[in-house]
């Protein structure tokens, strides 16, 4: 049995490849099978503030689009990357605002780190350190982001703590991330690099959700969600024919998802009143499967 720490281990070995240029993709990509590219990220290119070289096509979804970002807000971007999230925060809290990309290789934060230089930023850093244990002090941060990053993360419950700890009162998160519905095949479960491509470090989307809300946090909603079809090219590493037709199709779904939530405390009743409003637009009154 693989360990957390020998997990996060891998994780941390492989986009330190792809901070480098030596890995091209997470979720299993090779240059030998082109086919799994990108199979989760969603385009950026149509957001203010989004700069070509800090896009590693590592993400599942749009986060800091849905983050209801304000001038001046102080900004946190878990799994921060080359800091393609962090400059659209920027873009959106303004030069009175602040950003700060914790991630937990150094390339990556080596990356990071020269594509602000050359855009200028004096009001974005970079952090190494475990989201598990984020290195900021508490109430810090009016808005917390994350895309893909807390399905690698073996402790999730925890790092859902720690955005507790360190969002302000009234602040709140916008985190895409994969999510389950129903269980993976065994051999995906346990293959240690699948974990660090995305999949089969994701929980049930229940389960997610539960942690979410029994962590205090309230207004939760799904901003956006999206099924994920994974290729033949990497099904075919870890099943059979006949588990491959199993699984493609039994009733597991493999998901995108992105979660809003707010934490408990002062916030203006505008805000409030259209986070409410963008809930029920999306799937009914609360109360209603998929929402909190």
């Amino acid at each position: 049995m693989t360990t957390s720490e020998e997990l996060k281990k891998i994780v941390q070995e492989k986009y330190a490849e792809i901070a480098r240029g030596e890995n091209d993709s997470c979720c299993g990509g090779n240059s030998q099978v082109p086919e799994v590219y990108n199979i989760m990220t969603d385009d950026y290119s149509g957001l203010e503030g989004y700069n070509p070289d800090a896009d590693l096509g590592l993400g599942c979804g749009l986060p800091t689009g849905f983050a209801k970002i304000r001038k001046g807000d102080t900004v946190i971007d878990l799994g921060s990357g080359a800091g393609n999230d962090c400059f659209i925060a920027r873009h959106e809290a303004g030069e009175t605002g602040k950003v700060i990309g914790i991630d937990f290789t150094e390339d990556m934060i080596k990356k990071a780190r020269v594509n602000a230089e050359k855009l200028g930023f004096n009001n974005v850093e970079f952090r190494q350190g475990d989201i598990e244990n984020m290195p900021v002090s508490n109430d810090l941060a009016n808005v917390i982001v994350s895309n893909c990053v807390l399905n690698l993360v073996p402790n999730k419950q925890k790092v859902i703590k720690e955005i507790y700890r360190t969002l302000k009162p009234g602040g709140h998160f916008s985190i895409s991330d994969i999510v389950l519905v129903g269980s993976l095949p065994e051999k995906l479960k346990m293959d240690a690099e699948m974990y660090a491509g995305c999949i089969a470090g994701a929980i049930q989307k229940d389960e997610y959700l539960e942690h979410i809300r029994n962590t205090g946090f309230q207004n939760i909603s799904i901003q956006k969600e999206k099924q994920i079809v994974i290729p033949d090219a990497i099904l075919d590493r870890y099943l059979d024919q006949t588990e491959k037709e199993a699984f493609k199709n039994g009733h597991t779904g493999i998901f995108s998802i992105t979660v809003f939530a707010q934490k408990p405390g002062n916030k203006p009743l505008n805000f409030l009143k259209s986070s409410i409003e963008e809930a029920e637009n999306f799937c009914g009154p609360a109360g209603v499967s998929g929402c909190c």
